[in-house]
């Protein structure tokens, strides 16, 4: 738990409309280390938990206007304050009003006039139950975190935080058929760093990575939220364009290999051409291909094409 929350007093909201009430119960909560507040009616009740929501409310039966019950169902329905623990305070003693109290959700009961020490002990194990249930939804919390994670973790390259091999497959299959059953565009990029290699082989492997990283940055950065881009393997990236023709992905295409062409790495001017570049195979839904191995093929086809072609170039037919 968050620790400014462990070492802070309990905040009690006290419902009353009887002065000589409130400040006696105030007195006795506060000689005892709990922070509190009060209110005249149901009405002023519920603004001052939309201000704070509290620890504990002490509400009183008889009040004017809204009453105890309703003001605890209102409580009890809303999901900010529906385990916020509420001890009604009542000067009847009747069971139908226990029963009443009850069906409205409050959690405990004590009748007027009270005894300190019996007020004090069932704040407190009303108070430990809350404690309890708010140390489980931070740990659920936590564990939601933690599981979202792994998720990431199971499909992102560690190397440049893109998508896996493994997600990029899995999304451009659900592409295509969504693509398939309701006519629309698919569009898939097969990019690869031109003389990789050689760079790696006189720079070594930590600024070949850093190339890698720099290039998925750039990517990263000028795709829309609905596209994917992924590592593919290697220095090889593919990117998925949903809902996007060839003529659309030809611009995206030649905005990515311009970007890395225009982008100044360390140690460029040793590469053969005087600089990094990518090569670009195209290919889309449903012209050149019906399934999502015909695309991957057919890009990667065309991605050859682009490196046999003289490289730093687009391919799309």
């Amino acid at each position: 738990m968050d620790q400014a929350n462990i070492h802070r007093k309990p905040f009690i909201l006290i419902v009353d409309d009887i002065p000589a009430n409130l400040q006696l119960m105030q007195t006795y909560l506060t000689s005892a280390g709990y922070e509190t507040k009060s209110a005249k009616n149901g009405e002023e009740a519920l603004e001052r938990v939309r201000e704070h929501t509290p620890d504990l409310i002490l509400l009183d039966v008889m009040m004017p206007k809204l009453d105890g019950f309703e003001t605890c169902r209102i409580l009890k329905r809303s999901q900010e304050t529906d385990f916020v623990p509420i001890i009604m305070v009542t000067a009847l003693n009747e069971l139908d009003d226990k029963i009443k109290g009850i069906e409205a959700g409050a959690d405990d009961f004590i009748t007027k006039p009270f005894n300190r020490l019996e007020l004090l002990a069932r704040v407190k194990s009303l108070l430990r139950v809350k404690q309890l249930h708010d140390q489980l939804q931070e740990k659920v919390k936590q564990l939601e975190q933690a599981k979202e994670r792994l998720r990431e973790l199971a499909v992102t390259d560690g190397l440049t935080g893109l998508y896996n091999y493994r997600y990029f497959k899995e999304y451009l299959d659900q592409e295509m058929r969504r693509a398939q059953r309701h006519q629309l565009f698919v569009s898939l990029l097969m990019l690869d760093i031109d003389f990789f290699k050689h760079y790696n082989d006189n720079h070594g492997h930590v600024a070949g990575d850093e190339v890698l990283r720099t290039i998925a940055r750039l990517i990263k950065g000028n795709i829309r939220s609905i596209d994917v881009a992924a590592r593919y393997g290697g220095e090889e990236f593919a990117i998925v364009l949903p809902e996007t023709n060839k003529r659309s992905a030809m611009i995206v295409a030649e905005k990515v290999r311009l970007l890395v062409e225009q982008h100044v790495f360390a140690k460029q001017e040793r590469q053969p051409d005087g600089n990094l570049t990518v090569s670009i195979g195209l290919a889309s839904f449903p012209s050149d291909a019906k399934n999502s191995e015909e695309m991957v093929k057919c890009a990667d086809q065309r991605l050859y094409r682009a490196k046999a072609g003289g490289r730093n170039c687009v391919i799309d037919e």
